[in-house]
């Protein structure tokens, strides 16, 4: 039985990849952080590319010119106008435009200008992404080759008379609306601090013996000078890939270590060229081993057998990347993304206690064993309009009907949980330009208004008032199978018609009902099991989640800003199992019920009962419906993302998963453009790994995507593509691509392509 579960589990979710996300310091898109004056740009804003570097350097001096509160001019020499720390191309960028602008400016650099770019391999290419892009401000790239791009970066900075300090820089803090700038002997102080150190923070460490010899490095240069030497290189990505390979092109005997047993991240060309290397004797690799002790003519490493293997060695290469500078950051009170402080439990906490109280007077105060919550805790939501009551106090009128609505908390409710997906759908379609963000939120937000609150609550409560439900015909039909209590009962369950919508497991009292309701049952099993399996199985899990559900209505509007704090890695993939727990516990619910049907004196209706609203610890409808679809999933939206619960616990959304095994929609890459940023994985909220597909040019199939477009939106390079697996062709499965353009890039490349023509 465990094998059977731990097979299922890696076929529905463990074999997926799992990468994590790097903290960095939290900035908004025009680079302002929480500390007012404090500019992040460059490298740290998340795109490791050039022209977005150089881009996002002049953009924020633009920004900081733009200020109104901002008053350039000279107040004795002792504050600058503006300070920057870093001369990389982000820098140099702003001081140039600062040049330009007559500010007093220094820039401050502790090393020297473009180090990070000094320090590449010798002869390493340089692509200059995208390739239409004109950044704002004065640099331009136009070298192809590491040296080449020095020397043309230099003339710049020249031209432009931009003068670097050298300057060590420890803390900023703010006093008297100025900003500090503190080293270890003194403080410069200045009106507006930009911020282009880059993700130039320490090199990450082995920590193990000998790591400080000198034949221990950390970069690599120029991999010539190692030819006919006993290399060793410690790393799985991109970076260590190309050293090793680099160095056994040079005849260097090259052995590579990675902890784990296989490579997930790097570029496909990359892990053949390895192999290749291996295949001709250059090069051994060393998968699933560890660096146990490093020596002046050996070097040992270890496996999961635990037995030591000791390697001649003369170099040795510690290339598993660097360590963002997140300490200069904390101490100087700018938030770093996912830290966890006093801020974020007060603040989680809060939100915590304010839904539990919210859900529990939704629905009326209800505790598990019959029990309720303090009156005082609940307010009577009709008195809010009891003066008025007069308005409308002929029956039958929308008026009355509005009457009866403001006495049910439930409508307070859907009346702010659509306003919510109104007002925050504007801002995300004015945040992400893209057609399909604005298509796709505005059906979220008019299947929101219309057929899960403006129906229930306006349309089929007058319809019944005039009794439409009653005078025979298609309408007492229709009230009598679809908004009754069950057979022989008044048609005047309006709240049931969310299950037009709402899909059983996702909404289950149509179907646990006393009495079986056929046309629930009939039109569920048509939805749940035919209409959404067909859907997925053409545009991805995605089309019910991304565009139809309430859930993901809220989550793509209201969650779109904070989409980036969902959690990545293997474990929290583990956790999305949870759904299929729920599933599970919802499909034994419904077979007892069946069951309490067919065989009513059998005990089911009881158990069945016990099950759904009185189990002691945690019925379906009190931990399901009102703590995990409620409680835990909106009280997290603002920490963990707006998808905590459709990722991990949404029964309908588990179903989905295994629907979405055998669908047809992908997102797809050009590999030859994927430069590993990161970025679409960053902005994942169902934190799917989609880097790891991308940078091999493999089609994302990990069936927790909702079609959100956010990875590809935000693409810096234009790498990523909706589409479905078409026709088999000798080289694989041909892509048949959407046509409404998910990204800015697309946008840009389609009207490029139709003002040509």
């Amino acid at each position: 039985m465990f094998k059977i579960i731990k097979d299922y589990t890696h076929w529905l979710h463990g074999k997926w990849p799992a990468g994590g996300v790097e903290k960095a310091p939290a900035a908004n898109d025009d680079g302002t952080c929480n500390v007012p004056g404090i500019f992040i740009v460059g490298d740290l804003t998340g795109v490791p590319l050039l022209k977005f570097s150089a881009d996002t350097g002049a953009r924020a001096v633009q920004t900081i010119l733009e200020d109104k509160s901002f008053e350039p001019g000279d107040d004795g020499g002792e504050t600058l106008d503006l300070a920057i720390i870093g001369a990389g191309v982000s820098g140099i960028s702003a001081a140039i435009e600062a040049s330009k602008s007559g500010l007093n400016y220094k820039i401050y650099e502790s090393a020297e200008a473009f180090s990070t770019i000094r320090n590449f391999p010798r002869k390493k290419p340089i692509y200059a992404y995208p390739t239409d892009m004109v950044p704002t401000g004065e640099m331009r790239f136009e070298s192809d080759i590491k040296e080449d791009l020095l020397v043309e970066l230099e003339e710049q900075r020249k031209n432009h008379g931009i003068e670097t300090t050298e300057l060590a820089i420890e803390k900023i803090s703010r006093s008297g609306g100025k900003l500090n700038l503190h080293t270890k002997d003194k403080t410069v102080t200045a009106k507006r601090v930009i911020i282009a150190i880059g993700r130039t923070g320490n090199f990450r460490k082995l920590n193990v013996p000998g790591e400080g010899l000198e034949k221990v490095s950390n970069r690599l240069i120029d991999a010539s000078k190692f030819g006919g030497k006993k290399v060793l290189v410690v790393g799985g990505g991109d970076s260590a890939m190309e050293a090793a390979i680099s160095l056994a092109e040079e005849g260097a005997q090259v052995d590579l270590s990675y902890r784990k047993k296989e490579f997930s991240r790097p570029k496909a060309e990359n892990i053949e060229k390895l192999k290749k290397l291996e295949a001709d004797g250059t090069l051994t690799l060393h998968l699933g081993t560890n660096i146990q002790d490093i020596d002046e003519e050996v070097v040992t490493i270890c496996g999961e057998s635990g037995c030591d293997t000791v390697i001649p060695n003369d170099f040795v290469f510690t290339l598993i990347g660097r360590e963002a500078p997140l300490d200069f950051f904390r101490k100087s009170g700018i938030t770093v993304s996912g830290d966890k402080g006093a801020k974020f439990w007060a603040t989680i906490s809060f939100a915590l206690l304010f839904c539990v109280w919210m859900y529990h007077w939704k629905k009326g105060g209800k505790l598990p064993f019959d029990g309720h919550l303090p009156e005082w805790l609940l307010p009577n939501p009709g008195t809010l309009f009891a003066g008025l009551a007069g308005w409308w106090s002929t029956p039958g009128t929308l008026g009355y009907i509005f009457k009866g609505a403001t006495n049910d908390p439930s409508f307070y409710y859907s009346l702010a949980y659509c306003s919510c997906v109104l007002i925050f759908g504007i801002r995300r379609i004015r945040r992400r330009k893209t057609p399909y963000v604005k298509l796709q939120t505005t059906v979220l937000t008019l299947i929101q208004w219309i057929p899960l609150f403006i129906l229930p609550y306006f349309v089929f409560p007058w319809l019944g008032a005039n009794s439409a439900f009653t005078s025979g015909g298609f309408g007492q039909w229709f009230g009598e199978t679809f908004l009754s209590n069950g057979p022989g009962t008044a048609p005047d369950q309006y709240w049931r018609s969310f299950g037009f919508i709402l899909a059983w497991p996702l909404f289950v009292f149509n179907l646990f009902t006393e009495a079986p309701m056929w046309g629930w049952l009939i039109l569920g099993f048509i939805q749940t099991f035919v209409i959404i399996p067909l859907i997925v199985w053409r545009w991805g899990k995605g089309a019910y989640c991304g565009w139809i559900c309430s859930c993901g209505a809220l989550a793509e509007t209201m969650g779109d800003a904070h989409r980036h704090k969902m959690p990545h890695g293997p474990f929290w993939n583990k956790l999305n199992m949870v759904g299929q727990v729920v599933l599970a516990f919802a499909f034994v619910i419904l077979a007892i019920r069946i069951f309490g049907w067919v065989f009513p004196s059998t005990g089911a209706n009881e158990l069945f009962n016990t099950l759904l609203y009185t189990l002691p610890v945690g019925n379906y409808s009190y931990l399901v419906d009102l703590w995990l679809a409620g409680i835990l999933g909106v009280a997290f939206y603002f920490h963990f993302s707006g998808r905590v619960w459709c990722r991990f616990a949404c029964p309908l959304a588990a179903l989905m998963h295994i629907y979405a095994r055998f669908t047809r929609f992908r997102i797809f890459a050009d590999k030859d453009k994927c430069i590993s940023c990161n970025v679409c994985t960053t902005v994942c909220h169902q934190g799917i790994d989609v880097m790891a597909f991308a940078n091999k040019g493999k089609p994302m199939e990990d069936p927790e995507c909702v079609r959100c477009s956010a990875c590809v939106q935000s693409c810096p390079t234009g790498v990523l593509n909706f589409g479905r697996i078409g026709k088999q062709t000798a080289e694989g499965y041909k892509p048949i691509f959407d046509t409404l353009p998910a990204s800015l890039v697309q946008l840009a490349e389609q009207r490029k392509a139709k003002s040509k023509t």
